[in-house]
């Protein structure tokens, strides 16, 4: 995580006509410009190189303490966390950083990847790093619902029903193997994971905050799997890939110097009330319009190529907006940049999107959906 470079604040701002722009009472003050008037006169907007300029100028006469940045102190926790967890996760991708984004942005991750390349491991990482409650699953064939939800049992003793919590009355679950259970079980997990309770017996329970679920998933080609209808797979945040490691990873996971052996050895380093914290901070960060209309933008194009027969619903766009705050949050700004939105695309939109029957191959709809999320994000132009 690092500060904001002057490129990063002038596009981060909106486009305004200043007045009296720059002059000697500009200070930084908490990490922030002071402006001492500004007025936005009509849609005029005046010219860029001259703007830029008197940014640079700004920045090189206030020196680093201009730049855009939130507290240090707040994001100490966050920076430990993310330490704690790349001791333990060596991957070529930016596994780390999205499950991160997954936390902050109050969303649930799923990771799908072939066995073996570390997608339990990461999700336990998470959880040991977290001092809150944790509960795993082992999803298979026969699990029924009332095994991750509970169930009434009748007590002599009070003549009554009595619920008895299931595994998911917790703030960490790792839905190991997602795809291995049946629809029917998988289902169970809806109203979990978007309105935070479940209901058994017509009585609703909420869930302890806060609420994550870690799914992994084997991918759908593998024999003994049950696709996650689309119902599912929307409430999941970020669709992410481990990937396999570069040969100098591997070799530290061979010799015990990373991956699953040293679980054992990961201390929390975050509580409940902290990443509550964090993820209202997140909330906080400030998004200009012109990166709404940009956001908006990408999901009308994606409800409107030939090639996806169903597009990214409003959940989706709320998402993506989280997800963008989020980024912003874990570099430490307090607004958002393009380059939030533009990274998030595919892993937020691609397990959203279906491809169309007859231009796609059953085989390789995945990456066609993010080859067609790639189009999308490289065609539209991005607000600067």
């Amino acid at each position: 995580m690092g500060s904001a470079t002057t490129e990063q604040v002038f596009r981060g701002l909106p486009f305004w006509d200043f007045e009296a722009i720059l002059h000697e009472k500009c200070s930084p003050s908490g990490g922030h410009f002071l402006f001492a008037k500004t007025k936005r006169v009509g849609e005029i907007r005046r010219d860029l190189c001259a703007i830029a300029a008197n940014f640079a100028m700004l920045h090189s006469e206030l020196g680093e303490g201009a730049a855009l940045k939130l507290e240090s102190a707040a994001l100490e926790p966050l920076t430990r966390l993310e330490q704690a967890l790349r001791t333990v996760i060596r991957t070529r991708s930016d596994t780390v950083t999205m499950a991160l984004i997954a936390l902050l942005a109050d969303g649930h991750l799923l990771i799908e990847d072939v066995p073996g390349v570390g997608k339990t491991t990461l999700a336990h990482a998470i959880a040991r790093s977290l001092d809150c409650s944790f509960q795993r699953i082992q999803f298979t064939s026969d699990l029924l619902p009332s095994d991750v939800v509970g169930i009434s049992v009748y007590s002599q003793n009070s003549e009554n029903f009595e619920f008895k919590r299931g595994p998911i009355f917790t703030n960490v679950l790792l839905a190991d193997e997602i795809n291995r259970t049946t629809p029917k079980t998988q289902s169970a997990l809806l109203e979990a994971m978007n309105e935070r309770q479940v209901t058994v017996d017509n009585i609703s329970h909420p869930l302890p905050a806060p609420f994550i679920v870690l799914a992994t998933q084997n991918p759908v080609e593998h024999h003994g799997t049950y696709p996650l209808p689309e119902s599912q797979l929307d409430r999941f945040l970020l669709r992410i890939r481990m990937g396999y490691p570069s040969p100098e990873d591997e070799r530290a996971i061979v010799r015990g110097e990373a991956g699953a052996d040293l679980l054992a050895g990961l201390e929390p380093v975050l509580n409940g009330e902290e990443v509550l914290r964090l993820q209202a901070l997140t909330r906080q960060v400030k998004c200009d319009d012109s990166l709404l209309d940009y956001e908006l933008a990408l999901v009308r194009a994606t409800r409107q190529h030939a090639a996806l027969s169903l597009g990214v619903s409003p959940r989706g766009t709320r998402m993506l907006h989280r997800a963008a705050q989020a980024r912003a949050l874990l570099q430490g700004r307090d607004f958002c940049v393009p380059d939030d939105i533009k990274r998030l695309v595919v892993p937020v939109f691609a397990h959203r999107v279906v491809i169309n029957a007859r231009l796609g191959q059953t085989a390789r709809r995945t990456e066609q959906a993010e080859e067609v999320l790639t189009e999308i994000r490289d065609s539209l132009p991005v607000p600067v």
